[in-house]
């Protein structure tokens, strides 16, 4: 495959330097592009640079991973009004770990193959390098004109943000040493990021240009943004996380199946493998039956098992049945207590007593008088006559007893009235 041409079809080309697609006609091409660690985790905002790195290498060519361990101690101030939290070390060093062990499960780092991924951490040359040093050996050959004209600068003193410290004035130029570290040291020619980042790559072309002679190119990626104009990867609790820990993969799942079509139609193609005829395949059966939602649950199946596993997918799947499907009691009581509590998150809750469950208490009484489930024991009994009321995801009978082998996780207790009206028991 091309790379240029895959990414193009894929609607991730922003920008490039004239030249970017010679250059992948020379053979192995060693791009990088940079994370900076500002948690212990990766979110979905950053998937854009992880699957150009996957194209990349599926490409031919050799991706390099840089950890701004270095840069990160300042901030970059692209796209952003305030200046950003400093970091100290140690917490900096616990980022990159987290996030060196998430890119390990994507981007090939172990093989011996001459395309093989590299990750660097530029706190490891930036640490030896003195003021003096960086502003005679790299500050005299970018003017000050120069480092003003770039937008991520302007923006900071045209009224939408409250000027910028001499701190973040220097990111650009420290990134533009970072490139010119990696043409250097590995041969690297090519820098990649979002659109916001052009002006901080094009100071290392140059930078490169004027000290060493050297030719090198950039590339940026449209910056995702929602259909409508809302930004990406953010939901009311935060950001989306690539870690379990912070993201549960049944949430994950769940905000890629809960996108809009208008989003899946380009989400699909940026952030999946799946090629070109079968992108548009899926979405011609998409627009015959968009209330089928076929595009959304290919776009989640494929990023959730890219991401976690094909296991976390198939437990998501099942976990999502249980409150829209006809899932079994037994997929239920095979959840974790952080899935569940994730999944009737916002449906009615009742706390009881785990002594009344203890000695069996009726369920109809049980659910009337120790949980407003329903209004009166005569309701409960209609419904439980037309087969309407499930606990624990099994149909009750009007005579059943709630024992403490009922509870889920030792400590829940689910019921469903009819088919959507859920009530989550909690036994204290």
């Amino acid at each position: 495959m091309n790379f240029v041409d895959e990414l193009r079809w894929r609607g991730m080309i922003h920008d490039m330097t004239p030249g970017v697609e010679e250059l992948f006609t020379q053979g192995i091409v060693t791009a990088y592009v940079g994370i900076d660690p500002t948690a212990d985790s990766l979110h979905i905002g950053h998937l854009v640079s992880v699957m150009a790195m996957i194209h990349m290498q599926r490409c031919g060519h050799r991706p390099i991973i840089l950890l701004g361990g270095a840069t990160g101690m300042i901030g970059d101030p692209s796209g952003k009004s305030q200046e950003r939290n400093l970091l100290d070390e140690k917490t900096l060093k616990e980022y990159q770990d987290g996030i060196k062990r998430q890119l390990g499960r994507l981007v090939d780092f172990e093989s011996d193959a001459p395309n093989a991924a590299v990750m660097v951490n530029n706190y490891d040359w930036m640490r030896e390098v003195t003021f003096l040093d960086f502003a005679r050996n790299v500050g005299k050959h970018i003017t000050v004109n120069y480092m003003m004209a770039k937008d991520s600068v302007k923006k900071r003193f045209s009224g939408d943000g409250e000027g910028m410290s001499f701190t973040e004035f220097t990111y650009q130029l420290l990134q533009g040493y970072d490139f010119l570290h990696l043409f250097r040291e590995h041969g690297c020619r090519l820098q990649f990021g979002g659109s916001d980042q052009w002006g901080n790559i094009t100071t290392g072309t140059e930078l490169i240009r004027r000290i060493v002679g050297g030719e090198a190119y950039g590339l940026t990626w449209p910056l995702i943004k929602k259909a409508d104009g809302t930004k990406f990867g953010k939901t009311e609790s935060g950001n989306v996380w690539l870690d379990a820990r912070y993201t549960s993969p049944y949430k994950f799942y769940q905000f890629w199946l809960n996108v809009s079509d208008e989003d899946a139609r380009s989400y699909v193609r940026i952030f999946t493998l799946l090629g070109r005829e079968e992108i548009e395949t899926l979405i011609a059966e998409h627009e015959t039956a968009p209330h089928e939602r076929k595009l959304q649950r290919v776009l989640a199946r494929e990023i959730t098992c890219l991401v976690h596993s094909q296991g976390e997918y198939d437990r998501a799947v099942e976990a999502s049945a249980i409150l829209f499907g006809g899932a079994t009691a037994a997929a239920l009581r095979e959840l974790d207590e952080a899935t569940l509590l994730e999944i009737f998150d916002g449906v009615p809750q009742f706390t009881v007593a785990r002594a009344d469950i203890e000695a069996g208490v009726g369920f109809v009484e049980f659910t009337v008088e120790k949980a407003a489930v329903f209004p009166s024991k005569g309701e409960a009994r209609k419904l439980i006559a037309g087969g309407g009321v499930s606990l624990n995801k099994e149909k009750v009978e009007a005579d059943r007893t709630v024992i403490a082998a009922d509870l889920i996780a030792d400590k829940y207790l689910l019921v469903q009235k009819g088919k959507k009206n859920y009530f989550l028991l909690i036994a204290e």
